[in-house]
């Protein structure tokens, strides 16, 4: 069933209308006509099995969840990427928002936020507006506050969530 999410996004017609169930409300909009860019953020994430492995460089217009590896850089600009607990990433990542739960070697720039979440590793230097480490992650790296990245950040939350956490 992952492999239809992931080829959904580059089809319209026949495989974009075999939605997995939570998708059902999307499909009554028009399944067979293409949609704008912006009426993916009601989609489920595409999604990269934990079978799957990727040489080289993922691009796109919609969210992504990663069970596999890679092996590049994934590009997804205003959009979130989560990295699957089973996931072994070795590639640099540039998205909104960044969730690891899985591993990851590589330099994460997020405009958003990054979140490594219990279990989650990285090794490599981090940008964002927004960084929360939760206890029991692990990171090696640095960490850039970028607060040109969102413009509804709140100063406080930085901070906060700069200062926190950082588990060696």
């Amino acid at each position: 069933m992952e492999g239809l999410t992931w080829s959904a996004k580059k089809a319209n017609g026949p495989q974009a209308a075999v939605p997995e169930p939570k998708n059902s409300q999307t499909d009554q909009k028009s399944p067979n006509t293409m949609r704008p860019v912006d009426s993916t953020t009601g989609r489920s994430p595409a999604c990269l099995g934990p079978s799957l492995h990727v040489k080289g460089d993922i691009t796109g217009t919609e969210d992504l969840l990663v069970d596999g590896s890679i092996e590049g850089m994934i590009q997804l600009d205003e959009r979130k990427v989560t990295v699957g607990p089973a996931a072994k990433l070795t590639a640099d990542i540039d998205a909104r928002d960044v969730v690891v739960y899985g591993c990851v070697q590589g330099n994460v720039h997020a405009t958003g936020r990054i979140e490594i979440k219990k279990g989650g590793s990285v090794i490599g230097n981090l940008r964002t507006a927004q960084i929360m480490i939760d206890d029991g992650a692990d990171f090696k790296g640095s960490i850039e506050i970028d607060r040109g990245g969102t413009k509804e950040t709140d100063k406080d939350t930085l901070s906060r969530t700069a200062s926190g956490g950082a588990v060696g």
